[in-house]
C-alpha cells in the first residue's frame, strides 16, 4: 500500500532532493569556453573600439608581435601604420547616414560627407604636430594593448599600484608608482566625558529621555509605565504623570507650546498640557506599540512610529492623521524630523532607513546598505547630515539623497541610540551597557564607557535605551536598564597632553555596504 503524503511533505521532499543533487556543484566557477570567450571579445572589439581599429598600431608592439597580422587570436586585420614616417590623424568623413527620418539606409540612399582639402588642412594646422602625434600614439598603444590583453582580466596590477604615463618630446615611457593609499585625517581632540551624577527613582527599565527647551528640566518615560520630570541642575524629582497603560516608549517636549507628548506599548498617543499636568489629547491609530516619535520644528506636525510597520504624520490641533507612512516591512524603531527635505527620516526592523516626502507622504529614499535593524537615527545639528546605528554599523550619510559617508565600525553590540551635538561628539548607547563616543567627521572612537549598575542590579541590567544631550551641549544623559538615568560631563581637568588622541594614520578601510 502507498503510503500518503501532504503536498507539503512532497515539495519539501523534493526540494532538498534538487539540494543534495547541486549542492556539490554550487558556487562553482563554469569553466571557459576559447571559442565563445574568443568571439565575445572580437564582438566587444568591434562595438566598443571599431571606430579606433584602423588607426595605426605602435612600431614597438608590432615588433613584440613579430610584425603584422601574426600572433592575433582573433583574426581581425592589422594595420602596419605608417612605418619610418611620423604618425599623423587619419582625417576622415562620416558614416553613412540615411538622407531623412523614415529613409531605409541603402547603397542609393546613404549620405556621407567627406572634408574638403580646405577643411583637413585647417584642422591638422590647428594641432601642434608633437600634440598629434602623441594623440595618435596614445590611441594606437591604447588598440594595440587591447589587441595584446584581450582575455586578460581588467586588473592585471596589483591594487594600490598605478602606471603613470611619462610623456616627453614624444617619447612614452611606462613608470610603476605605488599610489598613495588614502589615510584617516587626524581627529579634533575631544575632553573625555565622565559620570558624575546618578539618578534613581524609577520602578523599571528608562526607555526614553527628552530635554526641554528652556533647559530647566528633563522628562523620562519608564517601563513601570510613568512619566517622570526632573530637575536639570539637582537631578531631584518634580513631577510625576501617570496615565499610560503599558511601557512608555517615547517622550518629546514642544518648543512651540508647553505640550509634552509620549506614546507606550499600549498604543496611545498622548498630549499632555504641562500647565494643568493633564492629558488634553489623545491620536488614535496605530494598531501595535509606539515605539518613537518626534515634532516637526516649523510645524505643528507630530510624528510617530510603529511596531505595526507605519509612521503616521499628525495635526497637533485637531488629531487628524494627515498621512500613514507605510513601505516598511517590520517594525519601525524611529524617527526623526527636520525643516529641511527630506523632512521625515525612518530607521527600522526591516534593515532600512527611508526618507519620506512630507508634503505627498510617499517614500523619496531607501537606504538598504545596513544588514540588521536600524533601532536609531540621529540628525547632526549644523551640518546636513545624519547617522544611522545598527549591530553591523554606525553609518554616516548626507542629505538630501542619502549619499554614504563612512562607517564607524567597532561598537559591536546592539545599538539602541545616538546622540550628536554641535562640536561634533556623536554618543552611541548599546544594549549592553557599553556607550562609546566618536569623532564625527573621522569617525575616531576616541573614548568607551561602560559605566557600573547600581547596587543591587543584576550585570545582565547593564544596558542604554536612550541618550542625549541637554540644550547646553555639555551634560549627556542616558536612559538605563538598571532604572537610573546616569548624567556625564566633560572632563574640565584634561588637555590634550593628559589625554592624547591614540590615533595613527592608518589606512581607511571602509566597507561601503
Amino acid at each position: 500500500e502507498v503510503q500518503k503524503h501532504s503536498v507539503h511533505t512532497l515539495v519539501f521532499r523534493s526540494l532538498k532532493r534538487t539540494h543534495d543533487m547541486f549542492v556539490a556543484d554550487n558556487a562553482k566557477p563554469i569553466p571557459l569556453d576559447d571559442e565563445s570567450h574568443k568571439v565575445k571579445m572580437a564582438v566587444k572589439l568591434r562595438t566598443e573600439y571599431g571606430s579606433v581599429l584602423h588607426m595605426p598600431t605602435l612600431k614597438e608592439n608590432l615588433r613584440e608581435k613579430g610584425g603584422a597580422n601574426t600572433g592575433d587570436p582573433y583574426g581581425h586585420k592589422q594595420y602596419s601604420g605608417n612605418q619610418g614616417q611620423e604618425l599623423e590623424y587619419l582625417i576622415t568623413g562620416t558614416h553613412p547616414y540615411p538622407p531623412g527620418p523614415g529613409v531605409a539606409l541603402t547603397a542609393d540612399t546613404k549620405v556621407q560627407r567627406m572634408p574638403s582639402e580646405s577643411a583637413a588642412q585647417s584642422l591638422a594646422a590647428a594641432l601642434p604636430a608633437s600634440q598629434s602625434r602623441l594623440d595618435a600614439s596614445r590611441t594606437a598603444a591604447g588598440v594595440s594593448d587591447i589587441y595584446r590583453h584581450a582575455g586578460i582580466s581588467e586588473r592585471s596590477q596589483p591594487p594600490g599600484v598605478s602606471v603613470a604615463m611619462v610623456e616627453a618630446g614624444g617619447n612614452k615611457n611606462s613608470a610603476l608608482m605605488a599610489k598613495k593609499a588614502p589615510t584617516m585625517p587626524k581627529p579634533q581632540w575631544h575632553p573625555p566625558w565622565k559620570l558624575y551624577r546618578v539618578i534613581s527613582g524609577h520602578l523599571g527599565w528608562v526607555r526614553c529621555i527628552a530635554v526641554e527647551p528652556g533647559n530647566q528640566w528633563f522628562v523620562t518615560g519608564s517601563a513601570d509605565r510613568t512619566i517622570k520630570i526632573w530637575d536639570l541642575a539637582s537631578g531631584k524629582l518634580k513631577l510625576s504623570l501617570t496615565g499610560h497603560i503599558s511601557t512608555v516608549r517615547g517622550v518629546i517636549v514642544s518648543a512651540r507650546s508647553p505640550y509634552l507628548f509620549s506614546c507606550g506599548e499600549d498604543k496611545q498617543v498622548k498630549c499632555w498640557d504641562l500647565e494643568y499636568n493633564k492629558v488634553i489629547r489623545h491620536y488614535h491609530g496605530h494598531l501595535s506599540a509606539v515605539y518613537g516619535l518626534d515634532l516637526h520644528p516649523t510645524i505643528d506636525v507630530l510624528v510617530t512610529c510603529s511596531r505595526d510597520s507605519t509612521a503616521r504624520i499628525w495635526d497637533v490641533r485637531t488629531k487628524a492623521s494627515v498621512h500613514t507612512l507605510s513601505g516598511h516591512t517590520n517594525a519601525v524603531a524611529t524617527v526623526k524630523c527636520q525643516a529641511a527635505e527630506p523632512q521625515i527620516i525612518t530607521g527600522s526592523h526591516d534593515t532600512t532607513i527611508r526618507l519620506w516626502d512630507l508634503v505627498a507622504g510617499k517614500t523619496r529614499v531607501t537606504l538598504t546598505n545596513h544588514k540588521k535593524s536600524v533601532r536609531a537615527v540621529v540628525l547632526h545639528p549644523r551640518h546636513y547630515t545624519f547617522a544611522s546605528g545598527s549591530p553591523d554599523n554606525i553609518k554616516q550619510w548626507k542629505f538630501p539623497d542619502g549619499n554614504f559617508i563612512q562607517n564607524l565600525s567597532g561598537h559591536n553590540a546592539i545599538i539602541n541610540t545616538l546622540a550628536v551635538n554641535s562640536d561634533g561628539v556623536l554618543v552611541s548607547g548599546a544594549d549592553n551597557g557599553t556607550m562609546h563616543l566618536w569623532d564625527w567627521r573621522t569617525g575616531y572612537n576616541f573614548q568607551r564607557v561602560h559605566a557600573a549598575v547600581q547596587p543591587g542590579s543584576l550585570d545582565s541590567e547593564s544596558g542604554i535605551f536612550a541618550c542625549v544631550f541637554d540644550q547646553s551641549e555639555s551634560r549627556l544623559l542616558t536612559a538605563e536598564a538598571d532604572k537610573t538615568i546616569k548624567v556625564y560631563k566633560e572632563d574640565d581637568t584634561a588637555t590634550e597632553e593628559t589625554h592624547p588622541v591614540s590615533w595613527k594614520p592608518e589606512i581607511i578601510k571602509r566597507k561601503r555596504f
